[in-house]
């Protein structure tokens, strides 16, 4: 008997070679459909954290500015003194009797604080400010003078004296401790609110 095989029909070589190519580009599109799945998946499962760095340095610079603000004034005190002062006489005394008027201010100067006067410390400024002091010396408004008796023959060091006398007296009255006291509350207020305002939240303030 003669086998059958022999007589069936060859496949065509290009039409073998075509379902090989067919069966590769299957497997291709299987492997990227795989790989597409994985990495949405992967990117599911990832957590994106976002970390905010709100420390801020401070600069020589940011210092620099500080201290050249100079004269910082943070209370202001009026105040009229009427002095006098008598001269015994022979016959009759000798009499000046005047009033003066001035304004003392209190504060102090930022180009005199320490080399080591503000310090960061984590998230907290720590600042050592100058003690309060008086910033003007001769607070004295000469121009407002008044002469309100004067009887007698005085010279140019008895008005001196007598000048002294009032700036010693409105030094008393307004160089308190509550004065000093109120501007110190001042002066870590204003100090706090412009480190704030360049971002430094947390400022902790003291004087020498």
């Amino acid at each position: 008997m003669k086998n059958n095989n022999n007589n069936r029909p060859k496949l065509p070589l290009l039409l073998r070679l075509g379902r090989l190519k067919l069966y590769a580009l299957l497997l291709l599109a299987v492997v990227v459909i795989v790989a597409l799945a994985v990495i949405v998946r992967s990117c599911r499962d990832t957590e994106v954290h976002t970390e905010v760095n709100d420390k801020i340095d401070l600069t020589p610079t940011q210092v620099l500015s500080m201290r050249e603000i100079g004269q910082w004034e943070f209370l202001s005190v009026e105040d009229e003194e009427m002095v006098d002062t008598v001269r015994k006489g022979f016959f009759s005394d000798d009499v000046l009797t005047r009033i003066y008027y001035g304004t003392v201010r209190l504060g102090f100067d930022m180009r005199s604080v320490k080399d080591n006067w503000i310090r960061k410390d984590a998230d907290t400024l720590h600042v050592t400010l100058p003690r309060i002091a008086l910033l003007d010396e001769d607070f004295i408004d000469e121009a407002r003078t008044k002469s309100l008796f004067e009887k007698g023959s005085w010279s140019d060091n008895d008005r001196a004296a007598l000048y002294m006398r009032a700036r010693a007296k409105m030094l008393k009255r307004c160089m308190t401790r509550e004065n000093i006291s109120s501007a110190e509350q001042n002066a870590s207020r204003q100090v706090s609110s412009m480190l704030n305002s360049m971002g430094y939240k947390y400022v902790r303030i003291r004087f020498e």
